[in-house]
């Protein structure tokens, strides 16, 4: 079974990521899959939260178990089967900033496709340790002949 999964960012709108995912993939993995397409330091502690469908925190895995079990032993399928159709992953634990993943789909596995693979993206990739989210170029759209300032003029 393949897991569709809309990445995005709280408050945010202009970032925007879709996945495909094997529903047999471990945390860990997809931990390793995110942390290298958001181009993340390899270094830092991450965690994943699992939500159920009231936006309530059901289940913690971090890199070493912190209660609900760790993410290299928890499969994709074991958190959504446990009612957790949402996931944080906190990039950032200090600042407590995350991104959310939010299950679309599931859909038959593909014989011609691999994954876990990036199907849709839209917006820049966070900086992990920013205090915020700014895609400024797709905030400023301009047209070539705009001029960004205008004289003013006392005729």
């Amino acid at each position: 079974m393949v897991y569709k999964f809309k990445a995005s960012i709280a408050g945010n709108k202009i970032f925007m990521r879709e996945y495909e995912i094997r529903g047999t993939m471990t945390l860990y993995s997809l931990h390793l899959f995110l942390q290298n397409d958001l181009g993340f330091a390899p270094d830092q502690m991450v965690v994943f939260r699992g939500l159920n469908s009231a936006e309530k925190v059901k289940g913690e895995y971090g890199l070493f178990d912190l209660g609900d079990g760790a993410m290299d032993s928890i499969s994709l399928e074991k958190v959504i089967g446990k009612g957790e159709v949402k996931l944080q992953y906190v990039y950032d634990i200090y600042k407590d900033k995350a991104i959310s993943l939010e299950l679309l789909s599931t859909e038959e596995e593909s014989p011609r496709r691999s994954y876990p693979r990036l199907v849709a993206e839209k917006g820049r990739n966070p900086e992990q340790f920013s205090d915020n989210y700014d895609d400024f170029e797709q905030m400023i759209e301009m047209n070539d002949s705009e001029d960004l300032y205008q004289e003013d003029s006392d005729e």
